[in-house]
């Protein structure tokens, strides 16, 4: 089971914040450090020190780690041109020696785009199956041809198709949600990994066995895929300091135990054991206090430590 890192920076951290939980995540032996894509933070509380962008935190990333893998969950694909995204993620591809991987979404939160004057499309499913068409089609265009897509949303005529990601033929993707069809559709289709955020056991089981049937459909292998689930994290020694985290993070233990990995580590392992039974090989812990390093000290040598 891997173990990656997720964090929501705009919720309040600047970069530096950013870097020491990165650096942590590098030296603690986890996978890989991922982040959000939001310009707004969600629910009250210091609005300090405002929004980072995701791909220019994980440029400046890419040159200060060696190892891990470095990525989104999810980029909003209403944020960015998909010729521009194209770009980006290959040359943070290149910044860090072929270490990217990009979540690609729809978009959802309307309020940080009427806040920073992003527009905020109706048909933003559609727009998201023709950005992910064209991001992997300039990837996967072979050195030397050109790149043309007639879409409703997008149009390119006579790219490049450059640059180049190191990764070829390019950089994982991860596609994620609770649609029942056009979701399971697309990762079939485009997916290197599909994960689904915040679900139970039960709901995860069931959203992934669509995912492999869409594949099916699709003639896709079916460990052609990696699946992933993302839950926020709260770990304790005892019960004194889950609830110490889980007062630090606005949460109830007992909420944290029925929605998240909350608890001692016997209790995290053991729950992470239940996703894997319904075939997860990955979880992205979400981590909600970046101040709390030894948290993560504590998940590496406690949690991490069982499951390897």
């Amino acid at each position: 089971m891997d173990l990656r890192i997720f964090t929501e920076p705009q919720q309040g951290a600047s970069y530096d914040t950013l870097l020491s939980v990165a650096k942590a995540t590098e030296d603690l032996g986890f996978d890989a450090f991922f982040r959000s894509d939001h310009y707004l933070r969600m629910g009250g509380g210091d609005p300090l020190p405002g929004p980072t962008d995701a791909w220019i935190t994980l440029a400046g990333l890419a040159r200060e780690t060696k190892r891990i893998r470095l990525g989104t969950l999810m980029t909003a694909a209403t944020f960015r041109l998909p010729g521009v995204l194209a770009i980006q993620v290959a040359q943070v591809d290149a910044m860090s020696g072929g270490r990217v991987e990009i979540g690609l979404g729809a978009g959802w939160f309307e309020d940080e785009h009427t806040a920073y004057g992003i527009p905020f499309p109706k048909d933003k499913f559609d727009r998201l199956e023709e950005q992910l068409a064209i991001v992997t089609g300039l990837w996967e265009t072979p050195e030397g041809k050109t790149f043309d897509f007639a879409g409703t949303h997008y149009r390119l005529t006579d790219s490049p198709a450059l640059p180049k990601p190191v990764q070829r033929p390019r950089p994982p993707v991860l596609i994620g949600g609770h649609g029942p069809t056009r979701t399971p559709r697309l990762a079939a289709r485009f997916a290197d990994e599909f994960n689904l955020p915040f679900t139970s056991t039960a709901d995860t089981a069931t959203m992934f066995g669509r995912v492999r049937d869409a594949m099916a459909e699709a003639g896709r292998a079916p460990d052609s895929m990696v699946f992933s689930n993302a839950l926020v994290v709260c770990v304790g020694r005892d019960e004194a300091e889950v609830a110490r985290r889980a007062e630090a993070i606005g949460r109830a233990p007992e909420e944290l135990r029925e929605n998240g990995l909350a608890g001692t580590p016997s209790e995290v392992v053991d729950k992470i054991g239940r996703y894997a039974e319904v075939g997860a090989t990955r979880v992205y812990l979400q981590v909600l206090d970046l101040s709390d390093l030894d948290h993560l000290e504590l998940i590496a040598a406690e949690v991490m430590r069982q499951l390897d």
